[in-house]
Order: structure tokens, then sequence, then C-alpha cells
């Protein structure tokens, strides 16, 4: 039996453990260059479903999809090494500064381009802007039924595909027709380890930007193996309004950037007694702290 084709969204994020005084640029756009770079966890937790997808059904290939700079290729080579067929790159200048809305235009004129397709995948969210907005709005762009919050692929068909959903005061399964687009949530299992072979395989998979920078020649090797070729995507091959993209094509605007620092100005010493614990919650409830 054929399989599916999936393709699933990756983005390459500022390590937000990592937060410091020059983390945010003038214009209110994270500077990205001044933090690690990591591969989005809800995003990697997209990728393990894929894969599980892929052991199940013969046939399925996934294809990883990343917008941002050159060394956003870093996580496609990631997600070649725990068993995704091949990734592509939007990358351009001009996506520069993109908020939600422009970066959902780009991706869902991307996602068009590798139509048909069955599921696409991502992550609920990034933990460098945690709006879980680029997904749906990508779903209601293209066209295509949207289901959020996957904990788990139930079980999939030609024609439809049930997911289990985490919510916050249960779980739900709910099924929807192909093609789909599905959200993880941080709650699903994690994505599995490098493979070895995997990494030697694609060790020396490249951009073509990538290998024009690169002091190492391996261009006959990409001649004669075409899977280390990462295919770069720019605004011309999606053939976007330049409007709506980058700054000019984000209404979201940050005015501001402060640093709050929580400091402990009084403690409070209790003792093993309930009703000293009782007025301290009576306390904290009062002045809004909690509840």
């Amino acid at each position: 039996m054929k399989g599916y084709k999936i393709v699933v969204l990756a983005k390459q994020v500022p390590d937000t453990r990592n937060v410091g005084k020059d983390a945010m640029k003038a214009n209110g756009t994270v500077n990205r260059a001044a933090l690690p770079a990591v591969f989005n966890p809800e995003d990697l937790k997209a990728l393990e479903q894929a894969l599980r997808i892929k052991d199940d059904n013969p046939g399925t290939t996934v294809t990883l999809l990343t917008m941002g700079p050159g060394r956003a290729a870093e996580i496609i080579r990631e997600g070649l090494y725990r068993g995704a067929d091949d990734g592509i790159l939007i990358t351009d200048r001009k996506f520069a500064g993109s908020d939600t809305l422009a970066t959902s235009y780009a991706i869902s004129l991307a996602i068009k381009k590798l139509s048909p397709y069955d599921i696409i995948l991502s992550g609920r969210q990034a933990i460098d802007g945690d709006t879980a907005q680029v997904g749906p709005q990508a779903a209601e762009k293209i066209g295509i039924p949207q289901i959020t919050y996957c904990e788990e692929v139930v079980s999939i068909t030609k024609k439809s595909i049930q997911i289990k959903r985490r919510l916050e005061r249960g779980v739900e399964t709910v099924e929807a027709p192909l093609p789909v687009l599905v959200t993880v949530h941080g709650s699903a299992p994690d994505c599995r380890s490098r493979n070895a072979r995997l990494l030697m395989k694609y060790k020396h998979a490249e951009t073509v930007t990538e290998m024009q920078d690169s002091t190492d020649d391996y261009l006959d090797l990409h001649d004669a193996r075409p899977y280390l070729n990462i295919q770069e995507w720019t605004v011309s091959d999606l053939n976007a309004d330049e409007e709506w993209l980058g700054l000019s094509g984000s209404p979201t605007k940050v005015k501001k950037v402060t640093n709050v620092v929580f400091t402990a100005k009084e403690s409070k010493v209790l003792g093993d007694k309930d009703e000293e614990i009782e007025e301290l919650i009576q306390e904290l409830l009062e002045n809004h702290t909690i509840g």
C-alpha cells in the first residue's frame, strides 16, 4: 500500500533559557544572532508523530519545512538524522521581521507548492513567541481542516485521521478528513534520538548557500548523491507578494521590551498547624497573588 506524504513544519528558535540584555533589537524584533539556536521542542514532537506514521505505513515520506536564515538548515539535518526523507529551507532577507501573519502566509505558499500532501504536522507553538498561531493560520490560508493540541495519532486511513487531543481538563479523540493540519502538544512523546547510520549518511547535507560559503569542497559528492542537496526557496520561488512579508506584512509591532526581575521583600515562616496555612492562603487570595 502506498504510504502518506507528510510535511513537518519546524522552526529554529533562540534558546530562551539564555536570554540576556542583547536578546532584542531596537525595533523590537528578536536578536537571533545573540542567542544559541535550538530545534523548537514541540516541533521535534511533531516530527516524532510523523516518523511513527512512517514506521507503520511503508512508502510514507516525511519532508521538513522551515523558514529562517541560512543557519536554520541545521534543524533540517537534525530531522534527517532522525528519519525524515528530505527538507526545504525557506530563506530570503525579505522575510526578516515577519510576525505570525506574514510567516503563515509564506508557509502556506510553500505547502501549496508541495501539493499533493496528506498531513501537515507542526508543534503547537514556538518557545520564542508562544503564540500558537502559525499552524492554524496556515491551515486557514490553505483551506484545509485543522486539529490542535494533538497528543497522539490514534489511527489513519486514506480518507481520515483520528487524533487524541490533550485539553486543560482531560483528553478527547476527534476525527478529520485528509488533507489536514495537526499541531502537536508538549505532552506528546519526545522525539527519538539521532540514528548513527543516518547521521553518517546525511552529515554532508547542505543548501546551495552553505556549499558556496564552505571551505570544504563536496561538489562531486553532492552531484553523486542528490539526497545531500537541501532545497532553498526564496520569495520568487513562492511567487509571494512582498507587501505581505517581513515588517511591511506584519501588523504586530513591539513598542517596548522591559526586563522584570522579581525580588523577595519579606518572608514568612509557617508552623505545622493547619490554621496557619489557611491564614496564608486567605491572605494570598485577598491580595490576588493567587485566585
